[in-house]
């Protein structure tokens, strides 16, 4: 069965489809102070999740000075390390992706987490075989750089018009609209719906459910 409109569906993972963004900020909020520097807000620490590990700490951290971004950095993955196991999947996520499966989309995650990071997460039985490809911010471009998503693109010869883009972040959105792609915001992640429209997405989400409703009439 030919997807209707989608053959590749790329998936952003924290606060997209891992309920991690509460954790991530605090994670940053701990590093900022490890190294001395001025505590983020939640708004602040938040806006950065989705970036690259190091552009997210240097905007998060604007008085840190660059020769103790490796130390940032080191302490972020510190605190993130020992709560990793805290963090689940958004309920629905699992039905959702093996719907998807069965409808013969390429399923991938792009991703501003480490290479480390999301094979550490992609290691859970439950997820084994789900996904197709991903890219990660650290081996391609930081989002909104459209890199990730030509990569994902070129390995599944895919067109822009027949490629998805689902986040939580204007990063992920900005990103689909540079690299040519459709959009689907989803609101209970890390950044404030309101600033999604600038990028036209197809439709926003405010739950798992009206993101698998969504998916299963239009992808």
């Amino acid at each position: 069965m030919r997807p209707r409109q989608f053959d590749l569906i790329a998936f952003d993972w924290d606060g997209t489809l891992f309920d991690s963004t509460a954790i991530i900020v605090r994670c940053i909020q701990a590093a900022v102070r490890d190294v001395g520097g001025q505590v983020p807000s939640d708004e602040a620490a938040s806006y950065v999740i989705g970036m690259g590990l190091m552009q997210a700490l240097a905007h998060a951290a604007p008085d840190v000075p660059p020769e103790r971004y490796p130390l940032l950095g080191e302490r972020y993955r510190h605190h993130y390390f020992a709560r990793q196991h805290d963090i689940t999947l958004f309920q629905g996520v699992l039905p959702l992706l093996h719907e998807l499966k069965t409808r013969h989309h390429w399923l991938a995650v792009a991703t501003g987490k480490s290479r480390h990071g999301l094979d550490e997460a992609l290691r859970h039985v439950e997820l084994h075989g789900l996904f197709d490809g991903s890219r990660t911010a650290d081996e391609t471009a930081g989002k909104p750089h459209p890199l990730m998503l030509h990569e994902l693109m070129r390995e599944f010869g895919v067109d822009p018009e027949r490629t998805l883009m689902i986040g939580d972040t204007t990063h992920d959105l900005q990103m689909a609209a540079n690299a040519g792609c459709a959009s689907v915001g989803v609101s209970y992640g890390a950044h404030d719906p309101q600033g999604f429209a600038d990028f036209r997405p197809r439709f926003v989400a405010h739950s798992v459910r009206e993101l698998h409703d969504w998916l299963q009439a239009h992808a």
